[in-house]
């Protein structure tokens, strides 16, 4: 399959009215699909590319263009290196916010539930906190909070708790270990969904994904000109509903802004009052598509 198989391609292209002089950012550019897309439909405008994970520099080859500049760091922190690259305002953003194929589907990156390996899932392996180091010196309640909000795990207090007590014994250092730990816990029948639970969570804490986004967001208001478009795309509900709150009200937990006069400070307006979805025929080819939701909101 390579790399990634890049999810909604052209309906988040779409989503974005590529303006052929107009500046944009790929806020996630893993295997480049998104990128060279963009590329296409651009005649004198320029494309920023940004990726925190050193193994996507393989992929720069497919999108050699003098139009694109790639970023090597976090979305976290784009509005600094678009100023540094002498760029103010943007006409979109773009932002996939899933797990690439490449990094599940690599054993040592530990993101998967599916091979045995060290406790990583580092997005950006430059950083030191792993999910190694999580499971073995968070105390339980630290844990059950991660695993209670991140994974929305409804026995996150007892699951801190086995945790806590199994590293008491030896230190849980690979997935296997993880899962031979909690296997007890683990609702019969619905292994995968309950162990890609605590997998997310763990992942979520690791990478600081939710206040990475809410940077992405809070920064897209001061980087996106009027009438420019915002479109992400998102595979989980604690994403998909901080995308929908601030796209809907300029807040990621919701609450409505008003001015002097009463008036909602909405620096966004939804183009679509619900997410778009991967179509059928998306779903059977690429099932990582079938949790996506896309939402695109415009600029005023």
């Amino acid at each position: 399959m390579g790399y990634h198989q890049s999810v909604l391609l052209s309906e988040s292209i779409e989503g974005l009215e590529i303006d052929p002089d107009g500046i944009y950012v790929d806020a996630t550019f893993g295997g480049g699909g998104h990128s060279k897309s963009i590329l296409k439909k651009l005649k004198s405008g320029r494309l920023f590319g940004f990726d925190q994970d050193e193994d996507v520099l393989a992929n720069l080859e497919f999108v050699e263009n003098p139009l694109f500049t790639f970023v090597p760091v976090n979305f976290r922190y784009m509005q600094k290196y678009l100023r540094l690259n002498g760029v103010i305002y943007v006409d979109g953003v773009l932002a996939d916010l899933g797990v690439s194929s490449h990094q599940i589907d690599t054993p040592v990156r530990g993101f998967s539930t599916r091979f045995d390996a060290e406790l990583d899932m580092r997005m950006d392996q430059t950083t030191d906190l792993t999910a190694k180091k999580i499971i073995n010196t968070y105390d339980a309640t630290a844990l059950q909070q991660i695993f209670g909000q991140y994974g929305e795990i409804r026995n996150a207090k007892t699951l801190a708790h086995a945790i806590v007590s199994a590293r008491s014994h030896n230190p849980i250092n690979t997935v296997f270990e993880l899962k031979q730990s909690i296997n007890h816990l683990v609702p019969k029948r619905y292994e995968n969904k309950y162990l890609a639970q605590v997998f997310q969570a763990l992942r979520i804490e690791v990478n600081q994904e939710m206040s990475a986004l809410e940077a992405l967001l809070q920064q897209s208001e001061d980087v996106i000109k009027v009438g420019g478009r915002l479109v992400v795309i998102s595979y989980h509900s604690l994403e998909d509903r901080m995308v929908k709150n601030y796209t809907k009200t300029g807040k990621v937990k919701g609450a409505v802004e008003k001015d002097f006069f009463g008036n909602p400070l909405c620096p966004f307006k939804p183009v679509v009052k619900k997410p778009i979805t991967a179509s059928l025929l998306e779903q059977g080819s690429n099932s990582r598509s079938r949790s996506a939701k896309l939402r695109i909101a415009e600029r005023i």
